[in-house]
């Protein structure tokens, strides 16, 4: 329902800007989003990936960017902005610039960090469960190959070849 009423609001505001300018105004709006929306997910894809290398080259894991605070996403509201910006319409566009923006950017983070980290706001199992558990982990990065042993359950019997003959 939700969508629905988005996509149609979208759609009567581009009717609006088109009957006060024109429709090749309406056109141009939209190209321009497509373009800036596709140069700035570009943008962030290459910081990330560049995050990504330098961080395995070091032997660690990546990062997060300095300008991301302690939410350590550094590269999703460029994503998001930039999704925002290539999605036809101008409520999409404003969200979309609204994300980019450093200031608006902290207090979108800042809010649905809020709303996802609260507890009994979400049921086990959906979104706000994993997101919790993303936001759980080492902070050096370090992964330690092994094996888990249960003491709950009994040990394998060992599987035994028979002899090669040949």
């Amino acid at each position: 329902m939700g969508v629905a009423a988005w996509m149609v609001l979208e759609i009567w505001l581009l009717t609006v800007v088109a009957e006060a300018t024109s429709g090749l105004t309406v056109f141009l709006l939209l190209v321009a989003g497509v373009i800036a929306g596709g140069a700035v997910i570009k943008r962030a894809g290459r910081r990330a990936w560049r995050n990504l290398t330098g961080g395995l080259r070091s032997g660690g894991a990546p990062a997060a960017p300095p300008e991301t605070g302690s939410s350590g996403t550094g590269n999703t509201l460029p994503m998001i902005g930039g999704l925002l910006l290539m999605l036809p319409g101008l409520l999409s566009d404003m969200l979309g610039l609204l994300c980019l923006f450093p200031p608006t950017g902290r207090l979108i983070l800042r809010r649905a960090d809020k709303l996802l980290s609260r507890p009994g706001a979400y049921a086990p199992g959906s979104f706000g469960d994993a997101y919790q558990q993303a936001r759980m982990h080492q902070p050096d990065g370090k992964v330690v190959q092994g094996e888990v042993i249960r003491d709950d359950e009994p040990p394998a019997a060992r599987r035994q070849d028979p002899p090669l003959t040949g």
